[in-house]
């Protein structure tokens, strides 16, 4: 070999030994670490053969609660009783109307009044007819007494007497109806002050200032005592489950509810919609501003209380037109059980599935981003379950890289996870 080729020899083995080198140096630290410890019992989690979790959720256990057992129905909010106020007197203009919709009146508070000239006039005539009268009947009384004390004597004949007998008698009547037709009018003077027949709430208003109207004519609607009630429309079926005095929540158009009690049930049911009238009382029309009469309102009866389990709201996720949630397992992965919706009460509702029990958990805060076996990290892990549960590993540990086979003596004095000294270094 000439020393051509020796010389090209040396400098490729040179190179290589330096390539080498540079290898051993530029090796990443975590080769030649011992491996991790597997978990006890020889079960390896997902995470640390090198699954990676795909969402991080919180999960929270279902509750117990008690819910109260309710009755829906629908119906009108009508006025308990409404009195219509009216005109008695005949012909009369009206003068002052003193009350406006919506007020709060008294009973026997003045409503409105009419002009009195002409009632006064008819008072004054009905006086002066009266004095008329007895004016009559006392000079009548005083003939027929002379009469009566000349009856002896023969200087009357006894047709005379008679008939001064009757003229007394005929006064008095006289008098009598005088005092009749003064009390009529006194009556007309009294109506020209319109009253209200109750306490209660002026709902409609139909008089005029300086109208004339005849005597029947309507001029106000008074909701009596201020008082309404829903009339409730409950099918036949369910009629014996309510009952006087229960308790009940009307719900108006606007969203005000309002709390009621059933005041009575109508004996009888429509042949045609198989439905029976409620009636709810509502108390107080003035301090309900959000419920009026004439208003559809949905309603709901209080019948009782029943033990539920509850989960939040947002932990039930419709799919496929099942309502369902996500539970989580003991290897971290979540399984999609479907369950069925009931009652709600504020943020939590009511489930029934055959495979939710008071010690699962249920995933709350991501759960419609997850799919049936999808391996989560669990963000806040309750208390309960942390202490019953084996140790998990820990949710940010990476899975280790693949590394080089090391010597049996580095590896036994290296602690897990420090990775041990290179070879050559």
């Amino acid at each position: 070999m000439t020393s051509k080729k020796k010389r090209l020899v040396l400098i490729l083995v040179a190179v290589a030994v330096l390539v080498l080198a540079a290898l051993a140096f530029l090796r990443p630290r975590g080769e030649g670490a011992a491996p991790a410890p597997a978990p006890a019992g020889g079960a390896t989690t997902p995470e640390a053969a090198g699954a990676r979790p795909a969402l991080t959720v919180s999960v929270a256990r279902p509750q117990p609660a008690e819910l109260p057992i309710t009755l829906v129905a629908n119906g009108n909010i009508a006025a308990w009783q409404e009195a219509s106020v009216g005109s008695e007197s005949n012909g009369l203009r009206l003068a002052d109307v003193r009350v406006n919709v919506g007020d709060r009146v008294k009973k026997g508070q003045v409503l409105a009044t009419f002009s009195p000239e002409t009632v006064n006039a008819d008072v004054a005539q009905a006086r002066a007819s009266l004095a008329e009268a007895r004016a009559a009947a006392a000079d009548a009384a005083g003939n027929a007494a002379r009469a009566r004390t000349l009856a002896q004597t023969g200087a009357l004949s006894q047709q005379q007497i008679n008939q001064y007998q009757t003229t007394e008698q005929t006064a008095k009547a006289r008098v009598e109806a005088a005092e009749a037709v003064l009390a009529a009018q006194q009556v007309r003077g009294r109506n020209t002050q319109v009253l209200a027949p109750d306490d209660g709430v002026i709902s409609s208003r139909t008089a005029t200032v300086g109208s004339v109207v005849a005597a029947g004519t309507e001029l106000f609607k008074l909701i009596r005592q201020g008082r309404l009630e829903w009339r409730a429309e409950v099918g036949a079926a369910e009629l014996g489950r309510l009952a006087v005095g229960m308790s009940a929540t009307v719900t108006a158009p606007g969203g005000a509810e309002v709390q009621g009690k059933v005041r009575s049930i109508a004996p009888t049911v429509d042949p045609q919609t198989r439905n029976a009238l409620v009636y709810v009382d509502i108390p107080d029309v003035q301090a309900n501003a959000g419920v009026k009469a004439g208003m559809f309102a949905r309603g709901e009866f209080l019948i009782g209380k029943s033990d539920a389990l509850t989960v939040p709201q947002v932990a039930v996720v419709p799919r496929d037109g099942f309502n369902t949630v996500m539970v989580l397992q003991d290897d971290q992965r979540v399984r999609l059980t479907r369950v069925q919706a009931g009652r709600r009460i504020g943020d939590r509702i009511e489930v029934h599935g055959e495979q939710l029990t008071p010690g699962s958990q249920v995933v709350v805060e991501g759960a419609g981003f997850l799919n049936d076996g999808d391996l989560v990290r669990v963000s806040q892990a309750p208390a309960a379950a942390a202490s019953t549960s084996p140790a998990a590993p820990a949710a940010t540990a990476a899975p280790a890289a693949p590394t080089a086979p090391a010597s049996p003596a580095s590896s036994a004095s290296a602690p897990a996870g420090v990775p041990a000294a290179a070879p050559g270094r």
